[in-house]
């Protein structure tokens, strides 16, 4: 009786545990994939701080999170940070805004200053592929 109580607490515990205190396990990337900004281009000046960003990718396709299917993922994007640790869940926050539903656009408002915006594919979980797929860092002003 003791035994089974003890591996009944046992897994519960394993049940609760939060998956964020050991490494994700990663979904493998398609072979060429990219990610990369359309719109706005580097360099850009953008008047008002409100402005369309455009997500592109090639050779990979684009879900809502949740589906888990082979070459598949969803666009984060990054502003005005690096990228995260890419064996974690990306954070969602102002600096790591998560496209779930599968969006390819977003209207997004910044700040006046200098801004640097950057697109990291993530799998059904949240998690960066192996290997990672991510766009080059551009930076654009706001005026």
């Amino acid at each position: 009786m003791l035994r089974r109580t003890v591996l009944g607490v046992l897994a519960v515990m394993t049940v609760l545990t939060p998956s964020r205190s050991f490494p994700a396990a990663r979904t493998p990337s398609p072979p060429g994939a990219e990610a990369f900004i359309i719109w706005p281009p580097d360099g850009a000046v953008i008047t008002g701080g409100k402005l369309w960003v455009r997500m592109g990718l090639r050779n990979m396709g684009v879900c809502p999170k949740g589906i888990n299917i082979p070459n598949v993922g969803h666009h984060h994007l990054l502003i005005d940070t690096e990228l995260p640790p890419f064996d974690q869940e990306i954070p969602s926050d102002r600096q790591h805004l998560h496209f779930g539903a599968g969006e390819t656009d977003a209207r997004i408002e910044l700040p006046p200053g200098k801004h640097t915006l950057q697109l990291l594919m993530g799998d059904y979980n949240h998690v960066p592929h192996d290997p990672p797929i991510y766009s080059k860092k551009i930076t654009i002003t706001v005026k």
